[in-house]
């Protein structure tokens, strides 16, 4: 058994509304859509017209500056719709479905066996290829370039994550395929890391030619990014990709089969969902059927994603996001409490340990909300931030030296091994109420243009 990884900074959130372990079949939406956003640097081209039919795995857009990465549409149907937002930005591209899931038909075979120009070749035509990110900078990965090392976290420590034990417990043989695929896109080590907290991971723990690791900790644990700086760092110049498991059991179908699958499992978390539970469907869906019956009443705050680094959504109108997971559903928190520090706080979260709740009911699940207790103050150092980032970097400082534009000292302060993700608990603690995610990426477009150009 690989040894156990051990991280000791860090933060549980310890939240109500954790999806039950049992699987639904989503209803079957009207429209799904790819939102050109989930993907950061990405500027998109329409390819068919509005009202022009495709099918499973037709391209419906490309990345201007690299035309060979496609983005297909995940039902049959007709492009419907292109939803603008600020400067005629395309914001989603939504595909109306027509329920007979007719496929395009892509290369066919057993990865092992390929070469590597083929795997690339297929993984574009199909759509797949945008599921590859690489660190630096959490962009899709380039075709031309060749990683030092591959990185599977299937695990997530983050409040509420979807069990994945749970969710790839029927595609451990897909799983394989993809990774044999993987393997021949680098002369790396593929490394799948489990978590080392509870028993290995059954589903996981038989696949070949892959390296395992075991991390146990509280969040971020689970974030790819801290298991690469603990296993394999970025330095400058150096390029890591990173695959989600999902995708991974994707991209084995696809060389299985020789079609795009778009099917996906997510967990609706929260708590102001009634039933919290795992749906089978497809990538992109509109989520007013999965929501259907499912909201309490009230204000409510549906979010794409995890409740620290999510996207929020319109509960009418929104869209899954493509690379996601889960949807999380919290309580708004529009109201003003007065004075509410002084208050005993028998039902409130405290990080600092300032309400009662923290040490009478060390093991409460909390209802968290929107609310941000306060408004923004100046930046100061308190120590906070260090206590949730286990990596070997001064975050306040790196953070200071982003909103003043140093390139060389961004660099010097490790902002290649980031990603909003791993900051993100740092924004929840911060008592100055700082955007840390959002300064992070600024940063790292800075850096990207700086090192680009």
């Amino acid at each position: 058994m690989a040894e156990v990884i051990k991280i000791k900074k860090g933060l549980d959130i310890k939240l109500n509304g954790q999806a039950e372990k049992i699987y639904v079949k989503a209803p079957r939406a009207k429209t799904y859509a790819i939102k050109p956003g989930d993907w950061h640097g990405l500027t998109p081209k329409i390819i068919p017209n509005l009202c022009d039919e495709v099918k499973v795995g037709t391209p419906i857009f490309y990345d201007k500056y690299h035309p060979e990465v496609k983005f297909c549409s995940p039902v049959s149907g007709i492009l419907s719709t292109i939803n603008r937002g600020e400067r005629r930005r395309i914001v989603e591209v939504v595909v109306e479905d027509d329920g007979k899931d007719t496929a395009e038909s892509f290369l066919k075979g057993d990865p092992a066996s390929m070469k590597r120009e083929q795997i690339v070749e297929n993984l574009l035509n199909s759509g797949l290829w945008p599921t590859i990110r690489q660190r630096p900078y959490t962009t899709i990965a380039k075709t031309d370039g060749s990683p030092k090392s591959i990185f599977i976290s299937a695990f997530d420590t983050s409040p509420l994550a979807p069990d994945f034990d749970f969710l790839l417990k029927d595609s451990e043989e897909d799983f394989q395929w993809g990774v044999n695929a993987l393997k021949q896109l680098t002369e790396g080590r593929v490394h799948l890391n489990l978590d080392g907290r509870y028993p290995s991971i059954r589903t996981l723990s038989d696949i070949k030619g892959v390296e395992i690791n075991r991390f146990k900790g509280p969040h971020p644990a689970g974030n790819v990014g801290i298991q690469i700086s603990k296993l394999d760092p970025i330095n400058k110049g150096d390029v890591v990709w990173v695959v989600q498991p999902q995708d991974v059991v994707a991209i084995g179908r696809l060389f299985k089969t020789g079609l795009y699958d778009p099917s996906v499992v997510v967990a609706l978390t929260g708590a102001r969902v009634e039933k919290p539970q795992y749906y089978k469907t497809i990538r992109g869906t509109a989520i007013a059927p999965l929501l259907e019956k499912q909201l309490k009443e009230g204000d409510n705050r549906v979010i794409s994603g995890s409740v620290l680094n999510g996207v929020a959504l319109d509960a009418e109108s929104g869209y899954v996001g493509f690379l996601d997971s889960q949807l999380t559903v919290i309580p708004e928190g529009n109201y003003y409490e007065l004075f509410g520090w002084m208050m005993p706080g028998f039902k409130k979260l405290s990080v600092s340990r300032s309400f009662a709740s923290t040490w009478l009911t060390p093991n409460r699940k909390f209802d968290v909300d929107t609310n941000f207790h306060g408004g923004q103050r100046a930046f100061v150092m308190t120590g906070e931030y260090e206590k949730v980032v286990p990596m070997d970097i001064y975050p306040m400082l790196l953070l200071k030296s982003i909103l003043v534009n140093d390139i060389d000292k961004m660099e010097q302060l490790g902002i290649y091994e980031l990603d909003e993700e791993d900051l993100a608990l740092c924004e929840f603690v911060c008592t100055s109420k700082t955007p840390v995610t959002q300064i992070l990426r600024d940063g790292l477009k800075a850096m990207r243009k700086e090192m680009e150009e």
